[in-house]
């Protein structure tokens, strides 16, 4: 298939505009016109997965972590990054980076943790802001029916588990074509005032371009009016981190055994456990750090993430428990959750995981 076609699908997933500012997830090597036969999966794109796709045919390495992060001046090979970027062009081999915004996504990174560790009815722990936007814009009463429906068509509209939300009020509009007009109703050059209903409805900024195709191509006026105001509110279907529940509560010392299993967590860094039982559980796919504060606010007996710093492990507080497993660890399970996804709507396309545990912590036990 095309590569476009491919990292549209990915991009369905998880839009490129749900990755933080810092990140460079998307297509780093390639063309979207470039034909793709099979795709390898990782979690990181090292020397080692490159000379795999080779051996494997594939000429499409997807990763979590993205290959090219900060800026590259040059591509000499005097480093891994240059190296993996060269070997790669060398041997039409795409990559493509699906990072921060898999993180955010309801069904992500931080989702397939709770799977894999049993945690039931989980929601997103820190929703993210600004990702909503209002459109606002007036049409003919007879037609305001058929605008609404083609917004809502378009991905507006919708507020949680409910969809086609708007709000309408009617009014009267005015306006005053030139000579060059051709008026839907009224005269050109003669003020018009025509009975109108205003819609109010909001969308994902992602949907922005569609959402307007939708209001241009249904709405009957030749200028068609109309507002777009960003908001603050939150996305509760995206954000960082999960919270959710064990089926049943656990003691500490059984719960970090339930969590290294799982986990697969060679050792686990944790705060003092606590004269309680375990239930609510946090979790966070790679540095989660910056969620403790979101993880104690929800309630939560435990927070599993990794990538905490000596200091920060006081800031429990004994609140709750910190499970600190490994940044690895944490997300190991994504290239997984990433090649079921594929398959499933791709039953006949190839894609693999990869052989090798790239990891470059290693532990002396």
């Amino acid at each position: 298939m095309k590569l476009a076609t491919i990292t549209s699908f990915l991009e369905s997933l998880a839009p490129l505009n749900y990755q933080e500012d810092y990140d460079n997830s998307g297509l780093l090597v390639g063309n979207g016109e470039d034909e793709i036969t099979a795709a390898l999966v990782a979690l990181d794109c090292t020397e080692q997965v490159i000379d795999e796709a080779i051996r494997q045919q594939c000429n499409l390495i997807i990763t979590h972590h993205p290959i090219i992060f900060k800026g590259l001046k040059k591509l000499n090979g005097k480093n891994y990054v240059e190296r993996v970027i060269l070997k790669a062009i060398r041997h039409h081999i795409a990559l493509y980076a699906i990072h921060t915004n898999l993180d955010h996504v309801a069904h992500g990174v931080s989702w397939k943790m709770c799977h894999q560790l049993g945690i039931e009815n989980p929601n997103i722990l820190s929703p993210k802001t600004q990702l909503l936007k209002k459109l606002v814009t007036f049409c003919p009463l007879a037609n305001a029916d058929a605008v609404r429906d083609a917004l809502f068509a378009a991905g507006a509209g919708n507020i949680g588990k409910y969809s086609d939300c708007s709000f309408n009020t009617d009014g009267k509009g005015t306006f005053k074509g030139s000579d060059e007009t051709n008026p839907y109703v009224g005269e050109k050059g003669v003020r018009h005032q025509e009975a109108e209903t205003r819609i109010e409805t909001i969308f994902k900024a992602q949907d922005e371009r569609k959402v307007l195709l939708a209001l241009l191509e249904s709405h009957p006026y030749e200028e068609v009016a109309y507002d777009i105001y960003p908001l603050e509110n939150k996305l509760d279907q995206v954000g960082a981190g999960m919270v959710g529940w064990l089926p049943q509560e656990m003691e500490g010392a059984d719960f970090l055994r339930h969590v290294k299993e799982k986990m697969q967590a060679k050792v686990i860094r944790h705060t003092e456990l606590l004269d309680r039982k375990i239930k609510k559980v946090a979790v966070c796919g790679g540095s989660g750090s910056f969620l403790l504060k979101d993880a104690i606010a929800s309630g939560a007996d435990a927070f599993i993430t990794a990538d905490f710093k000596y200091h920060e492990f006081f800031d429990a507080d004994k609140h709750l428990i910190i499970c600190d497993i490994g940044h690895y660890e944490s997300e190991q399970f994504t290239s997984n959750l990433l090649i079921d996804n594929i398959q499933e709507k791709f039953p006949n396309f190839a894609v693999r995981l990869t052989e090798h545990n790239t990891n470059p912590i290693n532990y002396f036990i």
